[in-house]
Order: structure tokens, then C-alpha cells, then sequence
């Protein structure tokens, strides 16, 4: 087989590799000439300990979070660009994935194109910096739990607990005031059969809860930036 052949098939089979990785966890590994980007996509929703219908897209966090520690350890990986799309899901593994991001080492950079609604906030702001573009949506809501609820105390407590882990982290992960972002959270005249508030790219910037204004360029850009490149 000559040099070429080889080659070729090689590239094949790296091409081959890369499309089952994007299809399987959503993410693909982007090499320049001296930076190389771990692209990796949150979309649909974030499916937890319970499996959703097959019809349904989501993002499973037990793919995710292996391998958010892999591109922490990778020596090759310069920084980490989450494409945010989602609708929300399971609390505990939201912010799961978004307390591995916060503690990582890597500059991580995140970019909200369509929506970051509900536990997407969470895994936008854990990013170091944090993009949205002008036509995405993030919807602020308080916890809902779906199932059989008990009418005690103990139940409103529970949730009571859950929606301050929620906002303590955003707050501590972004610029946003804590009075300011509770007031999003009870708002009854904005969504339909539900309280809270749903802000665009724009305000969610203007309010602190995101950092910047911009697109794909903008955000590998900065991720360059705190890399030092």
C-alpha cells in the first residue's frame, strides 16, 4: 500500500471516529495549528436517572460528565466551547455537569444559540465567560417536580432547598443580583399557566446573567484569550 493509501484510509478512519463521537455524546475536537478546541453540545433535554422516551432528544449527563474530567486531563485540548440549545431537565444532573465545569482548570467558554431555559442557565454561567447571541431565549422559572407529591411541609421544604442551591449558584457564577434574579423567578404576567420570566440574549445580558453579546467568533475568541493564545 503506498504512502497515500495510507493516508487516505487513516483520515477515514479518524473522520469515521469523529462523526460516532459527535453522534454518540454531541461533542468533536477541533485542531489548529497551535490551539485545539473541545466543541461539546448541550441540547434538548437533560436527561437524569430516569431514562426518557426514545423520541425525545436529550443529553445524557452520564456521557457528559466522564467526558468533561477527559478533556480536563487532556494534554492536547487548550479549551472547552459549550454550544447550549436546551430546554432543561433533571436538576441534580444539571448541575452536576455544571459544577464539574466551574471547577475546571481548562478555559471553558459558553455560547446559548436558540434557548438556555430552566438548568440550562446553571451550565451557561459555570463557563468562565459566557455568550449569548440576540435571538436566543432563557426562561427562569422556579422548580417543578413531577409524580406523586405528599401536601406536608416537608415537601415544600424540599423544594425550597432545591431552588436555593439553583440560585446560589447562578449568582455566584455570573453578575446578576440575587433580588434581582428572584424577581424573574415570580413574575405571573410573562409565561402562560406558569410564574417566571423569559429573557432574550440581550436583557440577559443587560440583567448580568450572561457576559457578552455574540456569536461563535466572539466566544472562540475569548476562549484563544484565556488561554493565552
Amino acid at each position: 500500500m503506498s504512502d497515500n493509501s495510507q493516508e487516505n484510509l487513516q483520515k477515514e478512519q479518524s473522520d469515521k471516529v469523529q462523526i460516532e463521537k459527535i453522534l454518540e455524546t454531541g461533542g468533536v475536537t477541533a485542531r489548529g495549528e497551535d490551539f485545539t478546541i473541545h466543541f461539546l453540545t448541550i441540547a434538548g433535554q437533560i436527561e437524569g436517572h430516569a431514562v426518557l422516551p426514545t423520541e425525545t432528544k436529550t443529553t445524557k449527563y452520564e456521557q457528559i460528565i466522564p467526558l468533561l474530567a477527559a478533556v480536563e486531563e487532556s494534554k492536547e485540548i487548550n479549551g472547552l466551547l459549550l454550544l447550549i440549545n436546551t430546554i432543561g431537565g433533571d436538576v441534580e444532573a444539571g448541575l452536576a455537569m455544571a459544577e464539574l465545569i466551574a471547577t475546571m482548570n481548562k478555559p471553558t467558554v459558553s455560547l446559548v444559540l436558540g434557548g438556555g431555559h430552566s438548568i440550562g442557565i446553571p451550565l451557561a454561567v459555570a463557563a468562565k465567560t459566557s455568550f449569548i447571541v440576540p435571538s436566543a431565549t432563557m426562561t427562569i422559572h422556579p422548580v417543578r417536580i413531577s409524580g406523586l407529591v405528599l401536601g406536608v411541609n416537608q415537601s415544600f421544604r424540599a423544594l425550597q432547598k432545591m431552588q436555593e442551591r439553583i440560585t446560589n449558584f447562578i449568582i455566584t457564577h455570573s453578575n446578576i443580583k440575587k433580588e434581582t434574579f428572584e424577581s424573574f423567578l415570580t413574575r405571573t404576567d410573562e409565561i402562560a399557566a406558569d410564574t417566571g420570566s423569559l429573557l432574550d440574549g440581550r436583557s440577559a445580558v443587560e440583567c448580568g446573567l450572561i457576559d457578552h453579546l455574540g456569536g461563535l467568533s466572539a466566544a472562540i475568541s475569548e476562549l484563544r484569550r484565556l488561554a493565552g493564545k
